[in-house]
């Protein structure tokens, strides 16, 4: 397993619509375990292909809820990874739900984003066995966010013109800084 760079915006890669995998072979689950490295190491709980410029519909997720045992027990990640080859949406609910969204190639910003509440998809694992669930909660927002990765769509796509304006200013403020 390697770690793989991260693209951020504007990065090209990040707009592209991603192509299907035509077979789940080493070459994928070599590529699904770097994400998963990747993802853990930048401490993410979603990335998709694009986001590494792999222009192929893969994306993996670990919500990596916290656990503890007792209350002065530093609280250790429960990891419970999934990879998704060729996702598919579908349905959604008629119902919404916001979330406070941030993303690793966007870093250190968030936006309110609204998204269905619920969604139900179907994808391959990395065996190439085809999965179907509905999805609530952070794990439905957090596919439904990774999905649209692959189909070359951000979060900032889902807010208002003038806050996405103000991200990206806040964004290119921290690029200066840091530089």
């Amino acid at each position: 397993m390697s770690l793989l760079s991260i693209v951020e915006i504007p990065d090209p890669h990040l707009r592209l619509v991603c192509e299907p995998v035509a077979a789940v072979d080493d070459e994928v689950r070599t590529l699904v375990a770097d994400m998963f490295e990747t993802m853990y190491a930048a401490h993410g709980i979603g990335l998709a292909a694009s986001q590494v410029g792999v222009i192929r519909r893969v994306m993996v997720v670990d919500l990596q809820e916290r656990e503890t045992e007792e209350e002065d027990a530093k609280p250790e990640a429960k990891r419970d990874p999934h990879a998704f080859i060729n996702p598919e949406i579908l349905w959604v609910s008629d119902e919404k739900s916001t979330y406070n969204e941030g993303c690793l190639s966007i870093p250190e910003q968030y936006a309110e984003v609204e998204r269905p509440a619920r969604c139900r998809v179907k994808w391959l694992d990395e065996q190439g066995k085809t999965h179907e669930e509905e999805f609530h909660g952070l794990m439905a927002t957090c596919v439904q966010h990774e999905i649209d990765h692959l189909n070359g769509v951000l979060f900032i796509d889902h807010i208002s013109r003038l806050k996405r304006q103000m991200l990206i200013k806040k964004l290119d403020k921290a690029r200066k800084a840091a530089a």
